[in-house]
């Protein structure tokens, strides 16, 4: 089989409709847009969210509180998650990041307490929770904060 030789398959494509083109097209006349109105205009139709006059979906519905936008975003990994590291291993956000514990790292790292914690690590990150402080050095790891 060479390039040229390929074709769509069946059914998969279809042809254009060339509006205003004559009578001849299929489309003549009104060209598919019917009698007059506002969409049978040149520059009619409505804007997004437009009802017909009706008080609109996003008026009508309630609205509650505010997201600030100025607020500190921190992916969290809890302490037990942290297991799967070797001894003595100094964690990082890089780490995290490179072992699929953090998709995205906003703000930085926050480490929660949930959970245990065998291991002796080094814990660096932007926030820690006190429970987590506490049981990284239990395990006798340091909690670092960066």
């Amino acid at each position: 089989m060479k390039l040229h030789e390929l074709s769509p398959a069946e059914g998969s494509t279809k042809e254009v409709k060339r509006i205003g083109r004559g009578h001849g097209s299929g489309n003549g006349k009104t060209a598919g847009k019917g009698h007059k109105g506002q969409n049978a205009r040149s520059g009619g139709g409505v804007r997004i969210g437009f009802e017909g006059g009706q008080m609109p979906m996003t008026r009508r519905i309630p609205k509650r509180g505010f997201k600030n936008i100025f607020a500190a975003e921190y992916a969290t990994v809890n302490v037990s998650a942290l297991n799967i590291f070797a001894e003595g291993t100094v964690v990082d956000t890089e780490l995290l990041k490179a072992s699929g514990l953090v998709k995205k790292v906003c703000d930085g790292v926050k480490i929660l307490g949930d959970g245990e914690l065998e291991t002796k690590l080094t814990v660096k990150a932007a926030k820690f929770t006190k429970s987590a402080v506490e049981k990284i050095e239990k395990a006798g790891g340091k909690a670092e904060v960066m």
